[in-house]
């Protein structure tokens, strides 16, 4: 039975926060501050619950070092989503390989 209180819960939760700044904020933002603070909280959320995990998900730190260095090189060099992607994990792969056989 408790389990569905946890259910209930949850949800009332969850609901209430989706509710509450639909129904408390009217008027569009006007304020640059909170404006941009809004603008960055999905990718700061996101950041947080996957970053961590690029460590943990190999064996060697090393290669994930070396994943997240050329991730973020190829990111700040404006370069697309697939591309960053495909070269971390390749770069991941093969300093991998490399340590293996050392």
């Amino acid at each position: 039975m408790s389990v569905y209180l946890y259910i209930l819960v949850m949800a009332a939760v969850t609901y209430l926060i989706r509710l509450l700044p639909l129904t408390l904020i009217r008027r569009p933002i006007q304020n640059r501050f909170l404006k941009s603070f809004l603008y960055y909280v999905p990718y700061a959320c996101l950041m947080a619950m996957t970053f961590p995990a690029v460590f943990y998900a190999t064996d060697h730190p090393a290669a994930a070092v070396a994943g997240v260095a050329v991730a973020t090189v190829l990111a700040l060099r404006k370069k697309g989503l697939v591309a960053v992607a495909v070269a971390a994990s390749v770069t991941v792969f093969l300093v991998a390989r490399v340590l293996e056989l050392l």
